[in-house]
């Protein structure tokens, strides 16, 4: 029987220490979100987890630095995810607050039109245009991780055409980050603890793929 190499070992471990660090770290930038989701009726407590939501994104461009490091052999994950929060940090939050009004005045608009006779075709217009705003808010937190200095207009317009135009990995972040909920809504410790952390580094190599024709030359990782 042929000995599997230490250095198959020694990634596997770095990859689960990776996914365990990040969770952590998440959980802390993101703890307002988490515990309101946790302990309050969302559709009840939707105003506060309006406000809640955007103070997460600088969570999320710190963990999505933290990936990109660990796959160039740089910054370790703390340290890489901390710099994220540092470099991009405000850009993220400004990020999240305009996808956060967008998507609330949508759904607004879906809870009031509902039971009119616009109905059957103004709701699924606005459901399909929560969904893209959704999917384009992940891939502009990408964007933003991999290019702090980019401006506002520069993030929205790239998010929004690439988002479209790699549609199929458009759809296949929003479908893990569904299983996601879904997870945390059966079992929140599993979905913080274990689950996060690879959910979302599917969501940022696929926005990072799209994102592939206007981003920066990658540099050569540190163990080439």
């Amino acid at each position: 029987m042929k000995r599997i190499p230490h250095g198959v070992y020694a990634t596997v471990f770095s990859v689960a220490a990776l996914g365990l660090i990040v969770n952590m770290l998440l959980l802390i930038g993101a703890l307002p979100l988490v515990f309101l989701l946790i302990t309050t009726d969302p559709m009840k407590s939707w105003p506060l987890l309006a406000v809640a939501l955007p103070l997460a994104a600088p969570a999320l461009v710190g963990a999505f630095t933290a990936f990109r490091e660990f796959g160039l052999g740089g910054l370790g994950p703390v340290r890489a995810f901390w710099q994220g929060v540092r470099a991009a940090g405000l850009r993220a939050l400004g990020w999240g607050v305009a996808v956060t009004v967008v998507l609330v005045v949508l759904l607004v608009d879906v809870r009031a039109l509902s039971n009119t006779e616009f109905a059957v075709v103004l709701v699924p217009l606005l459901l399909v245009l929560a969904v893209l705003v959704t999917a384009i808010g992940i891939v502009g937190l990408v964007a933003i991780a991999e290019v702090p200095g980019a401006r506002f207009g520069e993030v929205l317009r790239s998010a929004t055409v690439l988002a479209v135009r790699r549609w199929w990995l458009t759809l296949a972040t929003l479908a893990m980050i569904a299983v996601q909920f879904a997870v945390f809504t059966t079992a929140p410790a599993l979905a913080i603890g274990i689950t996060a952390a690879p959910v979302l580094y599917v969501a940022w190599s696929g926005s990072r793929y799209s994102l592939r024709p206007v981003l920066p030359a990658e540099p050569a990782p540190a163990s080439a």
